[in-house]
């Protein structure tokens, strides 16, 4: 591969990456919001859960997967129980005014928020501190959608 080729593979996905950053959600190419894991299932089974192709539903430009129509259900009653913060963005990252893609096996669950985080080492960091850090991160999140919000 050449060096003029490497560089336009390179300035293309940063660019991309810049681009996602001003999404309200986090979404992969392929799995949608948050990386196809089901927003519900943190909730109704403690754990991570790849959502289905099939069971999908759009909200703020994001489409979401579930594992189940039951879920699918209990979202659309009331979706903002169930995002995460920081549009599932790393909440770790977000204390640093970043936005970070995530693995949606690194989450947790704090006062009936969902917190998503780079990777389960990162969410290690992320829980020695995490009440500095949702601070930190609560901050970072407002003062960057008021600013974008009125350009």
């Amino acid at each position: 591969m050449t060096m003029k080729k490497l560089i336009l593979i390179f300035s293309l996905f940063f660019s991309t990456s810049l681009w996602a950053a001003e999404d309200p959600i986090y979404s992969s190419f392929f799995g949608g919001a948050i990386d196809g894991y089901d927003a519900v299932a943190y909730f109704t089974e403690a754990k991570a859960v790849k959502g289905s192709k099939k069971i999908t539903y759009e909200y703020q430009g994001a489409k979401w997967r579930f594992a189940s129509e039951e879920n699918k259900k209990l979202f659309i009653e009331n979706p903002e129980k169930y995002i995460p913060e920081y549009g599932g963005y790393c909440a770790y990252a977000m204390s640093d005014n970043r936005f970070v893609s995530i693995d949606g096996e690194a989450w947790h669950i704090e006062s009936g928020k969902l917190y998503l985080n780079y990777s389960k080492s990162v969410q290690g960091h992320w829980l020695k501190e995490k009440d500095k850090f949702i601070q930190e991160a609560d901050a970072n999140w407002q003062a960057y959608w008021q600013k974008h919000s009125a350009e």
